[in-house]
């Protein structure tokens, strides 16, 4: 196991179902448990395994994606650095969530909308996961084991986003079928997805509670009545394919339901790197304390988001809600990443506002963290109503 990074590092192109496959299929040691040995306490420290997922995702992120390859989500699925929650006895990793999250931060790094992609099948994913049966979960899951597919979580709407009661997308269920029927935006992986998790309303009652009114289908892309809309041309993360999707009597059988870290770390990186090698007055620009003081709130916020963003994925391993954690994460790193990108432009100075350099595409792509999958302000609501609940637990 310790040999595989540098095995990886000795070959030239793709690793065919290595890296992260050999890791997750290895003979467990007692030193590669999935959390390292503590005399009591908390501990931050990363087991050996951990430490071998998130080497191999930083080597990946910086060989493959920065030079962005157009191969690269075959050599993604190579490595076994996409798919990762999907569960051992179909054919998957079987990673926990704080171990994917070590992956995602180190592909972030490399370009945000190529790592929204491949978080895209984990999201799909998901549902099926948790809910499907064990035929859906071979079929579905098992052929994302076997080739290089994509799939797409289709809940978003032209009207509904953060607010997921207001979808209007229908099924509705004629004899032992369903038929779909609406219009789903902002689809990740729209256009070039293998399936599709979507999220329609069953129950007519607008009354009716979300947990009754709503029901998942897995639909394959092929179906006869799905269009596909054209690729929305976003202010960042382009690499990313995202599209509107038209769901018209769409028939579907009965028995078919940690990224803003590694965009704030590349800023902070390629800031001080840039601030190292630019002078004025005489000196490097690092050395002048306005800098300075920038580059140590950039090293506190990331600092401070990736310890949050931790503890919200370790909850979840736990078997613990993580509602609370899971929306401090999402909010504080989506600040953090759109002010470290939006300060490292300003430390490149006009050479920050010109596409030549990368800091211009980070803060592109850093404003998608504050909207996409629950806005900064959803966030913030989720969190004062955990906080209160709380609050009024305790006091009684």
């Amino acid at each position: 196991m310790a040999s595989l990074i540098s095995q990886v590092c000795r070959r030239t192109g793709v690793v065919a179902r290595s890296g992260l496959r050999a890791l997750a299929t290895a003979p467990s040691t007692a030193t590669s448990d999935k959390q390292p040995e503590s005399s009591g306490g908390i501990c931050f420290d990363l087991s050996e395994e951990q430490k071998e997922y998130q080497q191999l995702a930083r080597k990946f992120a910086r060989e493959e994606i920065i030079p962005y390859p157009w191969d690269i989500i075959k050599k993604v699925w190579n490595l076994g650095l996409i798919n990762t929650h999907i569960p051992v006895e179909n054919g998957g990793p079987g990673l926990g969530i704080f171990d994917a999250c070590l992956v995602t931060e180190e592909l972030a790094y490399g370009c945000t909308g190529i790592q929204t992609a491949i978080e895209a099948n984990s999201l799909g994913q998901m549902p099926v996961i948790i809910a499907g049966n064990k035929e859906q979960k071979q079929k579905y899951l098992g052929r994302m084991m076997e080739e290089p597919l994509m799939c797409a979580y289709c809940v978003t709407e032209p009207g509904a986003g953060s607010d997921v009661a207001g979808i209007k997308t229908r099924a509705e269920k004629k004899g032992n079928k369903y038929v779909i029927n609406g219009n789903k935006m902002w689809i990740t992986n729209g256009s070039v997805a293998n399936w599709y998790f979507v999220l329609a309303r069953t129950d007519p009652d607008p009354k009716a509670s979300a947990g009754r009114a709503f029901t998942g289908f897995i639909v394959d892309a092929d179906s006869p009545g799905i269009t596909v809309g054209r690729k929305e041309w976003n202010m960042g993360q382009r690499a990313s394919d995202t599209r509107g999707i038209t769901f018209e009597d769409v028939v579907v059988p009965e028995e078919v339901a940690a990224g803003a870290v590694g965009l704030a770390q590349r800023a902070l990186d390629e800031a001080t790197k840039y601030s190292m090698e630019r002078k004025t007055m005489g000196k490097m620009i690092c050395e002048h304390q306005a800098v300075a003081f920038m580059l140590a709130e950039m090293a506190m916020g990331i600092e401070a988001s990736r310890l949050v963003m931790y503890k919200s994925a370790w909850e979840i391993d736990q078997g613990r809600r993580n509602t609370y954690f899971a929306s401090i994460a999402k909010a504080m790193a989506g600040d953090v990443a759109n002010k470290c990108a939006t300060d490292a432009v300003q430390i490149f100075g006009g050479n920050g506002f010109n596409s030549d350099y990368p800091v211009e595409k980070l803060m592109r792509d850093a404003k998608i963290y504050q909207i996409y999958e629950g806005t900064a302000q959803i966030q913030r609501l989720i969190i004062s109503r955990e906080h209160l609940t709380k609050a009024q637990q305790m006091s009684h």
